[in-house]
């Protein structure tokens, strides 16, 4: 085929069209309707249904979540409790105590 010349149907003879329009007769009896780009509605709704959603993933997700902060919240309460005794007279005259038990080799009761 040269340049230019159209698709044929090779049994009879007519034209077929382009790539999408076979070149068949247009349809009659068929009503298309729409709306102005401006009447639309395209975020009705939108508000809504993303706190609800968000609601509902918060939810499910919740068990995997707590729980592993839950845990590293206490052992950082308890890390910074353990500290702070450490670094409190009681708690330098109780290693003191242990320092000398130990240099000693325990007490020995008799």
């Amino acid at each position: 085929m040269a340049g230019g010349s159209a698709p044929l149907d090779t049994k009879h003879g007519q034209y077929l069209g382009t790539w999408g329009n076979i070149g068949s007769q247009t349809q009659k009896g068929i009503t298309t309707y729409s709306i102005s780009a401006n009447r639309q509605r395209p975020l009705a709704g939108t508000l809504n249904a993303a706190v609800f959603n968000t609601w509902r993933r918060c939810r499910a997700q919740a068990l995997y979540v707590v729980p592993p902060f839950a845990v590293a919240y206490l052992a950082l309460n308890w890390a910074v409790e353990k500290n702070e005794y450490y670094n409190s007279k009681t708690g330098r005259m109780h290693d003191a105590e242990a320092a000398d038990e130990a240099t000693q080799g325990g007490s020995v009761r008799g």
